[in-house]
Order: structure tokens, then C-alpha cells, then sequence
């Protein structure tokens, strides 16, 4: 199974030292969705044009979400589907319920969907991210229906933990992969 990626950047857009910009340069099979507004998101917004680029999909597809996107697969997946989207790699998502993690600029993104993804999917999460408690990060995957994988101190897994093309995340993706390929053959 050939599986594309599409990467799905949160709040401000990931920058040039992003593992998300590394993954897009690295993967042919990946592309990247463009928000018209970065640092103002409207959830509407969003998933609309999340779900225009769902629509041009032609294969199987794993949304690979960051943060503030990590909420939008959520609230995409709450009201829309498609059978090309198999999977979904949901690395340190920010907890939009807490005004205390979380800034008012995203607010709109609350509450967080809490229904299981019809689709299998992994949630990455970092015992020391600003964004999230681990202990809430843990709650999502299990409410979520998802796998969770405990990547230790990598603060939020963004620029500032400069991981470059982040290897373990290429290896957690490939285990996605892999449990995607079993669900399919069962």
C-alpha cells in the first residue's frame, strides 16, 4: 500500500526548523495544507479548507497533525469522512479546553471532540509540553480511540526541540503504517 501524508501544521504554521517542514522536504508523498490565517485560526475555516484538500485525495492518506491541528483533525473527523484518509499521526496536541495552556487565539477550537476516530491513529505526546498536561495528552488517545506513545522530555516536538527530520517520529509513523496495513488485511 502506497500511503501519502498530509501534514497538517497548528498554530503559527511550522517554520523552517519544524520536523513537519524536514518531513515534507524528505517524504515525495507528502504534501503540506496552507491556512489562510495562521496566527488568528477560525475553526470553520480550517476544516473547511481541510476538507477541500481531503476531497482532491486519490489514496490512502495519514494526516500527520501538530498541536492546534492535531484539535482540527478531531473536529474534522466529528462531522465529515473520507475512505481515502486511513490514519492519523497526532503529535502533542494542545489542549484547547484550558485557558491555562492554551492562548485565547485558539479558543474557538473548544471544545476538544472526544469522539474515537474511525480511523487507527497514534497520539505523540512530551512529559514536559507547555501546551497540555501528560496526563490530559493520555486521556485524549484513550478517548480518541488511539495508540499513545510517551516520546520523554521533547517540550512541545516543535522548532524550539530541534529535532531536524525527528527519526523516533519516522519510526512511530511507520508503526501507524504497519497497523494500517494489518487492520486493512484483517
Amino acid at each position: 500500500m502506497e500511503t501519502n501524508l498530509l501534514i497538517l501544521p497548528g498554530l503559527g504554521n511550522s517554520g523552517v526548523k519544524h520536523w513537519q517542514t524536514f518531513w515534507n522536504k524528505k517524504f515525495k508523498n507528502s504534501t503540506r495544507l496552507v491556512q489562510d490565517n495562521w496566527d488568528e485560526p477560525v475553526r470553520e475555516e480550517w476544516i473547511e479548507r481541510l476538507n477541500e484538500e481531503v476531497e482532491k485525495l486519490d489514496a490512502p492518506t495519514i494526516l500527520v497533525a501538530h498541536s492546534l491541528a492535531v484539535s482540527l483533525v478531531q473536529h474534522w473527523a466529528a462531522s465529515n469522512s473520507n475512505k481515502n484518509i486511513v490514519g492519523a499521526l497526532l503529535v502533542a496536541p494542545a489542549d484547547v479546553d484550558s485557558p491555562q495552556h492554551t492562548p485565547e487565539s485558539i479558543r474557538n477550537f473548544s471544545p476538544m471532540p472526544l469522539n474515537k476516530l474511525p480511523f487507527p491513529s497514534i497520539v505523540v505526546a512530551s512529559e514536559n509540553d507547555p501546551y497540555a498536561t501528560f496526563e490530559r495528552k493520555q486521556y485524549f488517545a484513550e478517548m480518541w480511540g488511539s495508540d499513545f506513545v510517551n516520546v520523554g522530555q521533547k517540550g512541545h516536538i516543535n522548532s524550539d526541540s530541534d529535532l531536524k527530520y525527528w527519526e523516533e517520529g519516522q519510526l512511530i509513523l511507520e508503526h501507524l503504517i504497519q497497523n494500517i496495513k494489518t487492520n486493512k488485511n484483517d
